[in-house]
């Protein structure tokens, strides 16, 4: 039985090990956006209604703009929810998952694979923001907690978890 848990484990090493390998090239996900269409200042925002904070960034854009994918992401979920309305989850390299929501469209050739920049949806106003400016909601969700970033905000505990998006996205701003 030692033996079995001993390989079962390796398996599980190399599986992280190979997740943090894949490389993690990166672009903005809302075609021809900068950091000029978002706040600096949004993640981590509060209060933010029902959510408590902001877990991610607001890029602005006009209704229909073309959505990429981020990095290359393999598909987890497409479809809709309550306050994201249109959605896509996918999880891209270090164990990260990408999240984009509000969407107008969803692209149909995304059945379980997305290359980075590939044409993934378009951005709306779906779910909550029904009504509002056209933007996409990004969020970026670690699998591994990284509790060095826990603080004493209202839900600090969750910022284990949440990687600032306006960060990941900075080093690739047009």
């Amino acid at each position: 039985m030692t033996n079995i848990l001993k390989k079962i484990s390796l398996l599980i090493v190399v599986i992280l090990l190979i997740g943090f390998l894949v490389p993690e090239d990166r672009i903005i996900p809302v075609q021809g956006a900068s950091s000029s269409d978002w706040n600096k200042d949004s993640f981590w925002y509060e209060p933010w209604g029902s959510s408590g904070v902001h877990k991610g960034v607001d890029i602005f854009a006009t209704k229909g703009t073309p959505l990429l994918a981020t990095t290359n992401l393999l598909i987890l979920y497409q479809g809709n929810i309550s306050k994201g309305g249109n959605i896509i989850m996918g999880l891209g390299p270090k164990w990260r998952l990408h999240y984009f929501a509000h969407l107008d469209t969803i692209s149909p050739q995304n059945s379980w694979y997305a290359n980075k920049g590939q044409l993934i949806g378009s951005v709306g106003d779906s779910g909550n923001a029904k009504g509002k400016q056209a933007h996409l909601h990004y969020s970026i969700l670690s699998l591994l907690p990284m509790p060095w970033k826990i603080d004493n905000s209202t839900q600090g505990y969750k910022k284990a978890f949440y990687l600032n998006p306006i960060t990941f996205l900075s080093a690739k701003d047009s």
